[in-house]
């Protein structure tokens, strides 16, 4: 193994993205991974993708020397400038659905990363290994040079394109007064562009793009992210609060009461949604979403169908049920519509206008109310705890043997679930690092503390350390 293979960060190739700390993601690696990306759109007949980037401070470099290399490599590039990852999508559907994202979506400011799509859909992990091989054979240990040839289009001809085609699709009966925290990403602008042509009274909280982040990561999904949108709210009277993270794929939903709602909420009321036109069809939803959501589903006259975490297989399953399965989401807060209306991929402001348009038609005058069926579970957010260097799939056999004589329905999906019928508890092994993920979902808060030491008790006796982390994680 020569030099650049040694210290090529192999571990950056994740299972649905590449994705990483900056000081590995240097320019070498960069202009190596573009290589690869190149060769596996020509590999596929490919001649032209749409190239965008987030707000992060390398994130404009980075596509920069990504469409230098795919242009000598005799492709067409469409360079966006900054946007959204569902503008991205968006135009990427006009270049043959191809396209490349610069992103490390709601991670800290101090990673970045690379999404992309092929022929409309995500890359498989075969793909994203088959990238990680060719880019090792393009890495190189010498100081790559920028050029400064990359050309952006104007951006706001992009942004009115997305604009024009959310703005023909949502209905909205009544004027709403909105508050839009885009937490400085590169979705938050244009999203309030948007809320204002659509006839709301926007408030615009952190939409100015800002690298630095300069208050937090952009992730809507940890509640301490969502304190000034919370005082915003109450402090202007707004109807509703809409939290979108770092490159807009991903939604968070405050009330008229400054109260955040549950993914496992929004999954309900968007199975409701869907359903309502397209009965008796397919719901999917992921390994971390609570028993609501399929009981809900089924409750719906639908078919609840539960797949592995990650956007990118929640994307390729629904364009490839040939319509039989109308809406998907996750519990990280991405949601799909494959309702003949959306266009397939996961973004954080169309599902947000949906909630609008929903509640437009219903006849609920607040947001709580619209949500009322759908009560907030008791539940544990995804837990992170140490393998303690143990391999996990010793740890996920030896729990799946103890679990056999408990009265619960069990899947294998993504680690293992445990379905009780009040609850559930999961634990799997992570993709991106040395821990596991663990999350417990009750009817109340006595039967949650009850199947978190259910759990506890299967490998206290074996696993004794990740035993005592779950249970020191309450």
């Amino acid at each position: 193994m020569n030099l650049a293979q040694q210290i090529f960060p192999i571990q950056v190739f994740r299972a649905y993205d590449i994705r990483g700390k900056v000081s590995m993601l240097t320019p070498e690696c960069i202009y190596a991974v573009a290589c690869g990306l190149a060769e596996q759109f020509i590999e596929h007949g490919q001649k032209k993708i749409a190239l965008g980037y987030d707000a992060r401070l390398t994130s404009a470099e980075y596509a920069e020397i990504i469409q230098h290399v795919c242009m000598k490599k005799g492709l067409e590039v469409t360079l966006i400038g900054q946007c959204s990852s569902p503008m991205l999508y968006f135009i990427a559907g006009q270049n043959d659905g191809n396209g490349i994202m610069v992103t490390a979506s709601h991670n800290p400011k101090t990673d970045n990363g690379i999404k992309w799509v092929l022929n409309g859909l995500p890359p498989t992990p075969e793909m994203i290994q088959d990238i990680a091989k060719k880019a090792q054979n393009h890495f190189q240990t010498s100081n790559y040079k920028i050029r400064n040839e990359a050309k952006a289009e104007h951006i706001a001809k992009f942004c009115l394109a997305y604009q024009k085609y959310l703005i023909s699709d949502i209905h909205l009966k009544n004027k709403f007064k909105v508050v839009i925290d885009g937490l400085n990403g590169s979705a938050g602008e244009c999203a309030a562009h948007i809320l204002e042509n659509l006839g709301c009274n926007v408030v615009a909280l952190r939409c100015h793009a800002d690298g630095h982040f300069p208050d937090h990561a952009p992730d809507p999904s940890k509640e301490q992210h969502l304190e000034k949108l919370k005082v915003a709210v109450i402090e202007h009277g707004a109807d509703i609060g809409i939290a979108l993270d770092g490159d807009g794929d991903r939604l968070v939903l405050v009330d008229e009461k400054a109260k955040a709602l549950s993914a496992d909420q929004l999954l309900s009321l968007f199975s409701e949604i869907c359903l309502k036109s397209h009965p008796n069809s397919e719901v999917v939803y992921d390994v971390k979403c609570s028993t609501m959501v399929r009981n809900t589903i089924r409750h719906l006259g639908g078919q609840a169908k539960m797949i592995r975490t990650g956007s990118t297989f929640l994307r390729t399953y629904l364009a490839n049920s040939n319509g039989h399965a109308v809406f998907g989401g996750e519990y990280a807060g991405h949601y799909v519509f494959n309702d003949a209306r959306g266009l397939g991929y996961d973004d954080g402001l169309y599902a947000a206008l949906r909630v609008l348009e929903y509640l437009s038609e219903s006849g609920f005058k607040t947001v709580s109310e619209l949500f009322a069926k759908y009560p907030a579970r008791f539940s544990t957010e995804d837990t992170y705890i140490s393998t303690h260097d143990v391999e996990p799939s010793q740890v996920l056999q030896y729990f799946e043997k103890q679990s056999l004589n408990l009265n619960a329905e069990l899947s294998k999906i993504d680690g293992i679930r445990l379905d009780f019928k009040d609850g559930f508890g999961i634990i799997r092994a992570s993709n991106t690092g040395e821990y596991f993920t663990v999350r417990f979902d009750a009817d109340s808060s006595a039967r949650l503390n009850e199947i978190r030491n259910t759990f506890v008790n299967m490998l206290s006796d074996r696993y004794s350390k990740i035993a005592q982390d779950i249970l020191d994680a309450q």
